[in-house]
């Protein structure tokens, strides 16, 4: 990457702070289709939630996953480096004020994150904001830190091999022994190479933010290298009986996932 990681941070903490009435608004109290059906499922598969938990809620935007935690029992400090979704978070969760403690902090901040306290955390969650962060390595070497022995940290994020920045929808017409039909595909230009791009998460948000797409294999050798073991890993795609929405993510790509829901925890050995 030729330009600086704490110049693309602060740029991307700006565009999460324009953006924030504009996402909330969409995700509102239960989330897209994407949260609702490949998401939210496989994180509580994974995560295990149980009451009284304390789990971390890492990058949790307008605290949509934190209030799902907290229905269900768990004790959650939740943060984003964005002020305003935090406040917008804060506004949304009134009712969990007992469960919920909402932080404004960065995830690329080690020290920051270190003053969590260590051993404190059940699990940690992280959704869907892996691939928002410029820099992965101070959460990953923090985590083993504060989680508790055995713990676990679960993470979604779009499938880098499917759904990243270079990702074109194809609808291509086929003569199939005299039927025509139409197949569905999706072309990929780049995946081995780390890189970033600036892209839009929701039509019609006011900025574009920036997004760090890496290989498969730089997310799980991170959690390798810092004490970690993968035991839970779930690719998720739209059933086949999902509406499409003209070439968007949804049934007609049944065959392809477009989201990553995985399991690490922290070896015991």
């Amino acid at each position: 990457m030729t330009e600086n990681l704490k110049d693309l941070n602060t740029e991307t903490r700006e565009a999460w702070d324009t953006n924030a009435g504009v996402w909330d608004a969409r995700m509102g109290e239960e989330g897209n289709d994407f949260f609702q059906s490949l998401q939210w499922p496989a994180i509580t598969r994974l995560l295990n939630i149980l009451p009284d938990q304390h789990i971390l809620d890492v990058a949790c935007g307008n605290g949509l996953t934190t209030r799902k935690l907290a229905e269900l029992g768990a004790k959650v400090t939740a943060f984003d480096f964005s002020a305003n979704l935090i406040e917008l978070a804060k506004t949304r969760s009134a009712r969990y004020s007992e469960l919920i403690t909402y932080l404004s902090l960065d995830a690329t901040d080690e020290s920051a994150l270190l003053s969590l306290g260590q051993h404190t955390f059940d699990s940690a969650l992280c959704n869907m904001a892996l691939f928002d962060m410029a820099d992965l390595e101070p959460l990953f070497r923090s985590l083993p830190k504060l989680l508790k022995p055995g713990g676990v940290f679960v993470f979604s994020i779009t499938h880098p091999a499917f759904n990243n920045a270079s990702a074109v929808h194809v609808a291509e017409e086929v003569d199939d022994k005299g039927v025509i039909k139409t197949v569905y595909s999706v072309k990929i230009s780049r995946y081995m190479t780390p890189y970033h791009q600036r892209g839009l998460a929701l039509h019609g948000q006011p900025r574009p933010q920036v997004y760090f797409e890496r290989p498969l294999q730089y997310y799980l050798n991170l959690g390798f290298q810092n004490g970690f073991v993968l035991d839970g890993f779930e690719e998720r795609a739209f059933p086949a009986e999902v509406p499409q929405k003209l070439l968007e993510w949804g049934g007609k790509f049944s065959e392809i996932p477009s989201v990553i829901v995985a399991r690490m925890r922290l070896s015991t050995h």
